[in-house]
């Protein structure tokens, strides 16, 4: 993969599911990776797809409630789309709570000079100066040189073990800078919601 931030002649697009249900948990990125290798095993061994967390509204007793664009998002592809079109219409377990998987759409990835993500993690991420340093070293990588601001420390469940994260915004992009970096996302564990890339609406 050229790691210069170039124009890539492979389309990467959000592949979106609408999700009908009641609530899930907040911390829900191992389930929702563990309900759609379920239904469709290629997913846990693909190295060139990326997850979004599911947006809801916090209710309390660490739950969000489903809202009518509350949905599940792949970035992918475009020759990735026929193996995870077929996810639509199955209902997924994610830890007790369950959700149906609707009508597929899709949408363009679009440049933003600040992208955000909710939650980006690495190897020995517990240390805040270590996690920093191996982002700065992936950004250089991709050949973007935008300014990144480390936001709120979180914590979230993978085999029942609390693995530490950070959200991410990251600034001062040039367009081409901004396409790639969406494309890559950062960080590890980004087929479970992490080091998801988005622009910023302040």
């Amino acid at each position: 993969m050229n790691s210069s931030c170039t124009a890539n002649t492979i389309v990467w697009f959000d592949l979106h599911f609408q999700l009908s249900g009641k609530t899930i948990p907040v911390d829900h990125g191992y389930s929702l990776f563990s309900a759609i290798s379920r239904c469709l095993p290629e997913f846990h061994a693909a190295q060139d797809v990326r997850l979004a967390l599911i947006r809801g509204r916090y209710i309390g007793d660490g739950l969000l409630q489903l809202l009518p664009g509350s949905r599940i998002t792949f970035r992918l592809a475009s020759d990735k789309v026929a193996q995870y079109i077929n996810l639509a219409g199955k209902n997924l377990d994610l830890d007790g709570h369950q959700v149906r998987v609707g009508v597929p759409g899709s949408q363009g990835l679009v440049p933003a000079t600040v992208l955000y993500a909710h939650l980006v993690t690495t190897r020995n991420g517990l240390d805040q100066e270590r996690f920093e340093a191996e982002i700065r070293r992936q950004l250089d990588t991709q050949g973007c040189q935008g300014r990144m601001t480390v936001g709120k420390r979180r914590t979230f469940a993978v085999h029942s073990k609390q693995v530490v994260g950070y959200s991410l915004l990251v600034s001062e992009l040039t367009a081409e800078e901004s396409i790639t970096l969406q494309e890559q996302g950062l960080g590890g564990r980004q087929k479970m919601g992490c080091g998801f890339f988005q622009p910023w609406k302040g």
